[in-house]
């Protein structure tokens, strides 16, 4: 039995480190060593860059390898290669920890390197988060769209989710494996480590979030564009906390609109301006619906939703207890609206109004609903910071999305509508109509004397 002052051994300890450099080159060894062993996570990260998915490929990892480029020494943070057959897949990587944040000449010089020796991307790793999946948070890179080598990043959030996704959810066939995926996760969630969550909406909050709720809010005020980048990487950060929980790839979805990061930013800070809500949508795979989150600075308040379509097999009232039955784990207070065919304005009414009275739900000619859309409400935080004393803003978020998905998201069982039934009246009809046919003729009969 283990003396209660021993100290057990770790893979990948966290003493010792003394500095924010100690922290980033003892996490970027960390990392690349489990990559070269646990296949399942190198195949996650790397195969939607474009390396090889095959289970048996060799991943290769190799720490501050050096390169001459233009007369000059560089020492990247890392190198993978991912070789199958004939198939081969390298990119330079650059870590980041703490609140140090990537530099745009640095990345270029390495895209540079990269595209000397023929290699296929370089990747970054911070605890940056860039606003979509597709961005990337360093601005002022030079990287080409149509270029053969690209520029990835990842979060160590994001990183850290897709482990334990692996981990917990879809688990590791090779204990040893296993074991050291954990190891790596254990490190990673330590303070020590330099792997931050996402708990700073930025200097700028306080007063812009002061200017949204007064209405003196202008474009060119100080900070305006930050906020409304801070505001997509929560929802980003979001999506991944909750992907990480329930073992699915949560997407953070943005209109088609505003697939351009200038058109989004542009719409966001419209919306801190005019009073409008910040607004963005998650989607979890075979949810019944995207969880709309809005976040009403103005009112100070928060809120999430979902519509669901309504069974369209039974009545106007059926239809009501259908829905109230599905939320029996929801809060009472929350917002059901039910939306009739060619209605302008929905019915409206509280969870708890539609359980005592199902058809609260229903207008004055009882017309069917077609849909619901169930919203749920919540003050805001206004801090800045999560994990304060006061509410935070982050904490309030990420807090209502929890919950939301969990109570009300999550226990819907989307309709579907019955496989249709052989009717036996048809089946019967069918046989006879094929025994007429079969029968003999009967050559005594008159009409057959005839014929002859």
């Amino acid at each position: 039995m283990a003396d209660e002052n021993w100290v057990r051994a770790r893979l990948i300890p966290v003493s010792g480190i003394s500095s924010e450099k100690e922290a980033e080159t003892r996490a970027a060894s960390a990392v690349l060593a489990v990559l070269s062993v646990t296949r399942d996570l190198s195949n996650a990260l790397f195969a939607p860059m474009g390396a090889s998915r095959a289970s048996r490929a060799t991943v290769e990892t190799y720490i501050e390898p050096s390169f001459v480029f233009g007369g000059t020494k560089f020492r990247p943070d890392g190198l993978i290669r991912v070789t199958y057959g004939k198939s081969e897949w390298t990119a330079l990587v650059e870590f980041k920890t703490g609140t140090a944040c990537l530099d745009a000449e640095q990345i270029n010089t390495y895209w540079d390197v990269a595209r000397e020796r023929g290699f296929d991307a370089v990747v970054t790793i911070s605890n940056e988060i860039a606003p979509s999946a597709d961005s990337h948070p360093t601005q002022g890179l030079r990287v080409r769209a149509n270029s053969k080598v690209r520029v990835h990043h990842l979060s160590w959030t994001a990183l850290l989710s897709t482990a334990v996704m692996i981990k917990s959810h879809r688990g590791v066939d090779d204990p040893e494996q296993a074991w050291i995926l954990g190891e790596l996760i254990r490190y990673l969630r330590h303070p020590a480590s330099g792997a931050m969550a996402f708990k700073d909406m930025g200097p700028n909050w306080v007063g812009v979030r002061t200017g949204a709720r007064d209405g003196t809010l202008r474009a060119s005020d100080s900070g305006v564009e930050d906020v409304a980048l801070r505001w997509d990487q929560l929802l980003r950060y979001a999506s991944l906390l909750l992907g990480a929980k329930i073992g699915a790839d949560v997407e953070h979805v943005l209109p088609r609109a505003h697939s351009d990061q200038c058109a989004r930013t542009a719409y966001l800070v419209d919306a801190l301006m005019s009073g409008a809500p910040l607004d963005g949508t998650l989607r979890v795979p075979n949810a019944v619906g995207d969880i709309e989150v809005a976040a009403d600075i103005k009112a100070g308040r928060i809120s999430a939703s979902v519509a669901v379509p309504s069974p369209d097999d039974r009545g106007a009232r059926g239809r009501c207890s259908w829905i109230v039955r599905e939320l029996r784990d929801a809060p009472p207070s929350l917002m059901i609206e039910a939306y009739a065919r060619y209605a302008r304005e929905p019915i409206v009414a509280t969870l708890a109004q539609a359980t005592e009275d199902h058809s609260a739900l229903l207008d004055d000619e009882k017309r069917e609903p077609t849909k619901f859309r169930l919203v749920y409400t919540v003050e805001m935080g206004v801090g800045r910071k999560s994990g304060t004393r006061a509410p935070g803003f982050i904490d309030s978020v990420l807090t209502l999305i929890e919950s939301f998905y969990g109570s009300v998201v999550q226990p819907i069982t989307p309709w579907r509508p019955k496989a249709p039934k052989i009717s036996t009246q048809s089946t019967e009809t069918a046989g006879e109509r094929e025994t007429e046919k079969d029968k003999p003729v009967d050559d005594t009969s008159p009409r057959a004397n005839a014929r002859a």
